[in-house]
Formats: structure tokens, C-alpha cells, sequence
């Protein structure tokens, strides 16, 4: 599997966590089974190849939601993906869906759909996604990613705590102590795929109390402890251990 990240386009850090590629680079006859971990973003993906499942089977454009769980998928050999990785506020601020309406599962996108010119068949188009986003200001819950919890959100955005709640409730779905804990998850998944250092280390830079903590965190949000997501991991899209197998 290939999978490939970029950064998104300069100024939109605040409403896009990134653009990827994933080449499942099988037989188009195997089918091969994934998860994907949550990482606290709505994911809007275009399938340019093959076929994808996730309870049921999926159409070419289609966005998911927030995940508080792993979740199941199954990839044909020839599946070939590009998808935007948005910020939950940045999915809103683009006219998307409530959050809360599809957590922990997807939605199709019709291809006449203002989305579907941000992800065409030829694959993300940043200018395209610039010109999305222009005029927007910042939004203030964007500074929760700065932030160990909310009373230092609530002082660095001038929000009372009250206001926040509302906010998250509103444009998120779940409590901000609720998203924080996707945020450090996300952040300890990304660096124990990054240089070999020691998981005690990774934990402690990823704001866990200790490695057991985020041990206990991994199994919970992930179903997998942190050296197995080492060993099998790429982006959000863990390996199962099983071989693809034949359709039909």
C-alpha cells in the first residue's frame, strides 16, 4: 500500500490538515482488508479506481465523519484514492453536513455537488480548495490544536467556557475534552510512525501521563497498542493481519 501525504496549500492550515493519496496496489480481484483510526478531521475522498466498503460499498466521491472508533474497511487490489483531510470547522465552513449527523460513519457526494470540483477525477486541485476557502476568517475553536484544555482555549479566543461548549456542541458534535482526546491520539499515532524513538518518550511528548496511558489510549480509540501501530501503520490506515483473499 502507498499511501502519501501533503500539506495543504499555504493559509489554509487553519481549515485543512492535508491532502493524501493511497494506492492500495493489489490485484484488482483481491479484496484487502484496513482500519482507519481516528484522527479527529472529516475526510472527503474520491475514489479514482476499484471498489471500497465500509459497512456497505461505497460510491466514487464520498465524505466520512468524525471517528471515535476504528473502522472497518475493505479495499479492491486496484483501489486508488486522493482525499482532502478538513478540520471539522473547515468541512463547515464549506457549507458541509453537521458533524454530528454522520460520526463514525460516511455520506455519498453527488458529482453535482460544489465538493465534487474540489476533488474531480484528475485529483485535488489546491487552487480550486484556495479559492473554497477565501474570504474565511480564522475560526476560533482552530486554536484548540494550540491548546492542553479549555481554559487555555478559553483565554487565548477571548471565549467564555460556556461559549465553547456551545460551539463544540454546534460545529463538532462532542465535548471539547471529548476532541482534545482525538487530538493527542492523532498526534501519538503520527509520531510513533515517525523516527524510532522510545514510546515512553512519544508519550510524554504527546501530553500522556506516562507510556501505560497511552497504551490504554491506543487499545481504546485505536482497538491496537502503539509498537503494533508502529509495525502496521500508514497515515491513519492500519494493516490487518489478514491476506487479501479472492472475490467471490
Amino acid at each position: 500500500m502507498d499511501y502519501r501525504e501533503t500539506p495543504p496549500p499555504p493559509g489554509l492550515d487553519g481549515f485543512v490538515a492535508a491532502i493524501w493519496t493511497l494506492d492500495v496496489g493489489g490485484a484488482p480481484g483481491d479484496w484487502v482488508p484496513h482500519e482507519a483510526v481516528p484522527d479527529g478531521c472529516i475526510e472527503l475522498i474520491r475514489r479514482h479506481a476499484g471498489r471500497s466498503v465500509w459497512r456497505t460499498e461505497q460510491p466514487p466521491l464520498f465524505v466520512t465523519g468524525l471517528a471515535l472508533r476504528p473502522a472497518a474497511l475493505r479495499f479492491s487490489g486496484d483501489a486508488r484514492f486522493t482525499a482532502i483531510r478538513l478540520w471539522p470547522w473547515g468541512w463547515h465552513a464549506l457549507g458541509g453536513s453537521r458533524c454530528a449527523d454522520f460520526a463514525d460513519d460516511w455520506q455519498g457526494i453527488a458529482e453535482d455537488s460544489p465538493f465534487a470540483a474540489l476533488l474531480p477525477g484528475d485529483g485535488a486541485h489546491p487552487a480550486r480548495l484556495t479559492a473554497a476557502f477565501a474570504g474565511q476568517p480564522p475560526h476560533p475553536i482552530d486554536l484548540i490544536r494550540q491548546v492542553e484544555g479549555v481554559g487555555a482555549l478559553a483565554r487565548r479566543s477571548g471565549l467564555s467556557p460556556r461559549q465553547i461548549q456551545r460551539i463544540f456542541a454546534r460545529e463538532i458534535g462532542m465535548p471539547p475534552r471529548s476532541y482534545l482526546r482525538l487530538l493527542r491520539f492523532r498526534e501519538a499515532v503520527a509520531g510513533v510512525q515517525g523516527e524510532a524513538a522510545r514510546l515512553a518518550d512519544m508519550a510524554a511528548a504527546s501530553g500522556y501521563a506516562d507510556q501505560a496511558h497511552m497504551t490504554r489510549e491506543f487499545r481504546a480509540l485505536g482497538g491496537l497498542s502503539p509498537g503494533t501501530t508502529r509495525r502496521r501503520a500508514a497515515g491513519p490506515f492500519v494493516a490487518a493481519r489478514d491476506e487479501p483473499t479472492m472475490d467471490g
